[in-house]
C-alpha cells in the first residue's frame, strides 16, 4: 500500500524538496514498486509522477493510458504531443530546488540507475539539481514488513533443512553407487523446496570439485559430474515462500564427503569464516553504537580477512548483496569491489555476507543472512554458522 504520508516525511527527513518517479515500458521497476503497480501492469507511455515534500503529487499520463497512475493520490495532467510532455514536466519541476531520482553519478550503482540519461538531461534542463533516490527506494522497497520477516524466517527453515536432504540423499547415494551427480543433488533440493510450499527462480549449485571453484557454477548435461568418497562439494541454494510478499532466505555451505578435508581444505574454510564473522561483527558494533553504516564499509571488514591471508585475488565478487522479493534484491549490497555501495545499512533491511576464495582446484563460500530490525537488532537467520567443513559419512 502506498503511504503518501511516510513517503513525504522520508523526503523532508532527506532534505529534499520532491522526488520525481518516472518510468517507460517497465523500465524502471523500483517507481512501479513503490506507488506500487501490479506485476502484470501492462503500460506502453511514459509518466511521471512528482511527490512534494509537502502538498498534492502532481501525475502526467497520456491521453491513451490517463488511468495509468490512478492507483496513486494527486493531480493529473494530460499530454499527447512530445511536446505537451516536455512542458508537463517542466511544469512538474517548476519551484523544485533539488530532486530525487533513480539515477546515480557515472552508473556507480546499477541497481539505483534506473532512469535513462536523456529523461535525466530534461528535467535538469529546466533548473533543478537532480540526486540519487537510492536510499529512498530502500525505505519503501527495500524495507520488510513484519509479515515478510516472518516470511523470511519460515523460508530460512526450508533451506536450511535442505542441507541436511542433501547430504543425507549423497550419504545413501554413495554407499549404495559408489557416486552420485550433481544434478540428482539439484533435483533433491528442489523436491524438498515444492514439498515444504517454497519457490525459487532458479536451480540451486551444486559444485564438485573445480566447479565449486566457479562462483556462478551452472551445472548442465555437459558440465553434470559425479561426486564420491573423497570429494569437496559446495551447495548453495536460495528459496522464498509461495507468497506475493514473500522474501529469500538465501545459503551456501561446503562439505567433504566421507573423508577428512585436506590441510588446504581446512586452511581456505578457516580464512572464508573468519572473514564472514568480520562482516557480522562489523554489522553488530554499527548498530549497537549508533553509527551510520554504508554497504562497503561491511565489504572492507570482510576483504581485509581475506586479503591479509594472501589470497585477495581469489575473492573475486562483493562481500554480499541485498535480499528481498528477488535473490538480488534492490536495497543496499555490502560491496566496495564491483560498486562503491554507498547506501546506508537500514532497519527492516537483509542482506547476505557471503565471502568466497575460489582456486582452480576447489572453492570455499559460506553465506549467510542478515537482517537488522526496527529497534536496530542484528539477526544472522539460516541456522547454526557454519564453523567447519562439514563430513558427510558414507
Amino acid at each position: 500500500m502506498f503511504d503518501l504520508a511516510a513517503v513525504q516525511s522520508a523526503i523532508r527527513e532527506d532534505g529534499l524538496d520532491a522526488w520525481l518517479l518516472y518510468d517507460f515500458r517497465g523500465l524502471n521497476v523500483l517507481a512501479r514498486r513503490v506507488l506500487p503497480f501490479a506485476p502484470d501492469a501492462h503500460l506502453t507511455r511514459r509518466w511521471f509522477y512528482l511527490i512534494p515534500a509537502n502538498g498534492t503529487p502532481q501525475k502526467l499520463v497520456h491521453r491513451i493510458e490517463s488511468g495509468a497512475l490512478d492507483i496513486v493520490p494527486g493531480d493529473k495532467s494530460i499530454y499527447l504531443r512530445w511536446q505537451e510532455l516536455e512542458a508537463g514536466v517542466q511544469k512538474l519541476v517548476q519551484g523544485c530546488k533539488r530532486i530525487a531520482m533513480e539515477t546515480i553519478a557515472r552508473n556507480a550503482n546499477p541497481y539505483v540507475s534506473r532512469v535513462d540519461a536523456g529523461t535525466v538531461e530534461l528535467v535538469r534542463s529546466f533548473g533543478p539539481e537532480i540526486v540519487s533516490s537510492g536510499d529512498l527506494i530502500q525505505r519503501f522497497e527495500a524495507c520488510w514488513s513484519e509479515s515478510q520477516w516472518q516470511l523470511h524466517l519460515q523460508a530460512a527453515e526450508i533451506t536450511n533443512a535442505a542441507y541436511t536432504v542433501a547430504a543425507n540423499f549423497i550419504s545413501e547415494q554413495v554407499r549404495a553407487h559408489g557416486n552420485v551427480r550433481e544434478s540428482a543433488v539439484q533435483q533433491v533440493i528442489m523436491d524438498h523446496f515444492r514439498k515444504h510450499g517454497a519457490v525459487t527462480d532458479s536451480t540451486p549449485i551444486v559444485g564438485v570439485g573445480p566447479h565449486s571453484g566457479d562462483p556462478h557454477y551452472h551445472t548442465t548435461p555437459e558440465t553434470d559430474v559425479t561426486m564420491g568418497v573423497g570429494d569437496f562439494v559446495l551447495i548453495d541454494l536460495w528459496a522464498k515462500m509461495n507468497h506475493p510478499d514473500a522474501v529469500y532466505s538465501d545459503l551456501t555451505r561446503t562439505f567433504v564427503i566421507g573423508a577428512e578435508p585436506s590441510a588446504k581444505h581446512v586452511e581456505v574454510f578457516n580464512i572464508v569464516r573468519d572473514a564472514r564473522d568480520a562482516g557480522i561483527a562489523r554489522v553488530k558494533a554499527a548498530f549497537s553504537s549508533g553509527e551510520t553504516l554504508q554497504g562497503w564499509q561491511v565489504d572492507d571488514a570482510v576483504r581485509a580477512v581475506i586479503e591479509k591471508a594472501g589470497y585477495g585475488e581469489q575473492f573475486c565478487h562483493r562481500t554480499g548483496h541485498s535480499i528481498g522479493r528477488e535473490t538480488h534484491g534492490n536495497g543496499a549490497n555490502m560491496d566496495n569491489l564491483e560498486t562503491k555501495e554507498t547506501r546506508r545499512v537500514m532497519p527492516r533491511t537483509c542482506f547476505s555476507i557471503e565471502p568466497g576464495i575460489y582456486l582452480p582446484e576447489f572453492g570455499v563460500r559460506s553465506e549467510i543472512d542478515v537482517y537488522v530490525d526496527a529497534n536496530g537488532g542484528v539477526h544472522v537467520t539460516g541456522g547454526e554458522l557454519q564453523t567447519e567443513i562439514i563430513r558427510i559419512p558414507v
